[in-house]
This record gives structure tokens, C-alpha cells and sequence, in this order.
């Protein structure tokens, strides 16, 4: 039987919110970043229902979420002074750090490593509905599992209706991708998934600081291993904008509704009005917070999406890093 999925504002759920996590329940709630989906990271029977409402394998690690830097050390053992310096100067925000994971963890929520993901988000809801809690929450993105990750409650609602008890209302997210992920137990510092915390930015702080380039046999992270960000509809990355037009005659000479996903002046020299747009403003910021709306906007009303792409350096690096892989790495 399928359950009653609510909308709710933090005023008016969040008694009820904290009830059903307390009682073993999932709970969707926003960050800065995307919808996260909630349950008690100390209870293993709540944390595998997460599993089920994604249908998500089960050697796909998720992450903790906190409400104070000093849960940590609940989460945590021998935290290296490096990782003391990420946490305090990116934290709360949108980065999760791996760590040595403590006994209390539950092999469901680290996928059976010894390590954690661990996250404090800077989102007024989610820090008040954590809190409240009084237990870190482990916590994905609130999607079916390949599906678009959700930046408002209502592409939650969309996609997992019936699935869910309830999804705290936080508006649309200010990031807009999934953080960036820095293993901290590696040798040299290693981000596994690159978002609005940069590379540089950690070299800062690290010094030292790599990204994951190796073949991946164990999912030290979540979404290494399997496709991800994926659209209902086929989507391919144009090298530049000149491929990009003669993809959308093609598509369009097929029979398809084609789209082009891309920053405000992409096709600057056209005279847009023969193309279907959807404009994803102007700064590599605007691109990242807007990239999993437009997606989802693509794949509601149009029938194939060329996307724009935004390059290796930066948050276009991050960026792409979603875009490749809804695009399954299809390139023209």
C-alpha cells in the first residue's frame, strides 16, 4: 500500500517531522545543496528505508548530517588536524568529508567501510529539523534512484509521491549540486565528487589536494559507481556552441522537440527565436544552482536536451561532472 505523501512548512511539521524519525521513519528535508531524504544514522532498520524509497543499491554509501561541528566526534575517530582545518573553515556548507568511521555507525549508512561521509548543511530548515532530531541524519538526495536530484520540494513530490510521509518545505536551494566530497582518510587529500567547495579552494587550506581520477571498484562515496542525475530523455553535451545548433536541425528534422540547456549568452549570434532554450543565467554560479531545474523542466516539456559544455576548471568542473553523467558521457 502506498502512503499519503504531505508538503509541509518547518512551522507546521516539525513536531510531526522529528516524531517519524524517531519512530524509524524517513523524513525529506532541504539543504543549500539538493532535497535530502532523512533517517536516523544510529538505527540500520530506518537507514534501509531509505534504500527502499530510492530503490538504491546497498553498497552505495550515504551521508550523515549534522546539526553542530561537535556531533562529529559521534560520527568519528582519529580526525587528523587536516580535516579539523576543512571542517572549520568550510563548515557548516556544502562539503562532506570522509572520515574514520566510529563503532556506533551502522554498516548500512558507510556501505560496510570503515569510513563516513559526514556533513553539517547551511540551511536554516535543515539545521533547526536536525537539531530537533537531537541524531545526525543520513541523508541522499530525494529521488528515485537515476533520476534528476530535486532542488524544490515539488520535483520531491514528483518523483517520489507515495514514497515518502512528508517533505519539509525550504524553497529552492541555493547551490543547486550535491557538495563536494574530500576524502580525508587518503594519504593526500582526494575529492571523490567535486561541487561548489573547489579544488582550489581546498588547496588553500590543504595544501595538498587531488582529484579522484582511478577506476572504481568500492564506492567510497556516494554516486561514483553508477549512473546518476539521469533524464527521462536522451541528453548529449555540445563541444561548442556551432555543434550545438546542427544537433538541434537534426534532432528536429527527426521529429524531436529539442532543447538547449546553456548559459544567457551561448547563442549570442542567432537570434534566438528559432531555438527552444532554457536559460541557465549568466555566472557558472547561476549555472549550478539552475542545472537540475532546467533538467527537469527539459525532460517535462521537450523530447531531447543538448547541453552547454562548461569546461574543466572551477564550478564548471562540478558542473560537468552531473552533466556527464545524466549524459551518460555522449558527447557531439
Amino acid at each position: 500500500m502506498t502512503m499519503q505523501t504531505r508538503i509541509v512548512t518547518l512551522r507546521q511539521g516539525l513536531e510531526e517531522a522529528v516524531k517519524l524519525i524517531k519512530s524509524g521513519e524517513v523524513v525529506v528535508f532541504p539543504t543549500e545543496t539538493v532535497y535530502g531524504l532523512g533517517a536516523n544514522a544510529f538505527d540500520a532498520k530506518a537507514v534501509r528505508k531509505i534504500f527502499e524509497a530510492k530503490g538504491r543499491p546497498m553498497d552505495n554509501p550515504l551521508i550523515a548530517h549534522i546539526a553542530d561541528i561537535s556531533w562529529i566526534d559521534r560520527l568519528a575517530v582519529d580526525i587528523s588536524d587536516e580535516a579539523r582545518a576543512v571542517i572549520n573553515e568550510f563548515m557548516p556548507g556544502p562539503i562532506t568529508v570522509i572520515l574514520k568511521r566510529s563503532k556506533k555507525v551502522p554498516d548500512e549508512v558507510t556501505a560496510g567501510l570503515d569510513t563516513v561521509g559526514i556533513r553539517f548543511p547551511n540551511h536554516s530548515v535543515a539545521r533547526e529539523f536536525i537539531k530537533a532530531c537531537g541524531v545526525p541524519l543520513a541523508a541522499p538526495s530525494a529521488n528515485t534512484s537515476t533520476k534528476i536530484s530535486p532542488t524544490s520540494a515539488q520535483h520531491v513530490f514528483e518523483d517520489m509521491n507515495g514514497r515518502v510521509p512528508l517533505i519539509l518545505q525550504g524553497g529552492a536551494c541555493e547551490v543547486g549540486i550535491e557538495s563536494t566530497i574530500v576524502d580525508m582518510t587518503a594519504d593526500v587529500p582526494t575529492i571523490l565528487r567535486p561541487g561548489a567547495i573547489t579544488v582550489n579552494m581546498l588547496a588553500k587550506v590543504l595544501g595538498k589536494v587531488k582529484n579522484f581520477d582511478g577506476k572504481i571498484l568500492v564506492a567510497k562515496a556516494p554516486g561514483m559507481k553508477y549512473k546518476h542525475y539521469a533524464p527521462s530523455c536522451d541528453m548529449v553535451v555540445a563541444t561548442n556552441e556551432k555543434r550545438a545548433r546542427e544537433e538541434y536541425f537534426r534532432q528536429k528534422q527527426k521529429g524531436l522537440n529539442p532543447v538547449i540547456i546553456a548559459k544567457k549568452y551561448y547563442l549570442k549570434d542567432t537570434g534566438d527565436e528559432q531555438f527552444n532554450v532554457i536559460d541557465l543565467g549568466e555566472s557558472d554560479e547561476d549555472a549550478m544552482r539552475n542545472i537540475y531545474n532546467a533538467m527537469h523542466e527539459a525532460q517535462e516539456k521537450y523530447g531531447y536536451i543538448i547541453c552547454q559544455d562548461f569546461g574543466v576548471d572551477g564550478l564548471g568542473a562540478s558542473i560537468m561532472n552531473r552533466v556527464n553523467k545524466a549524459s551518460g558521457g555522449k558527447r557531439i
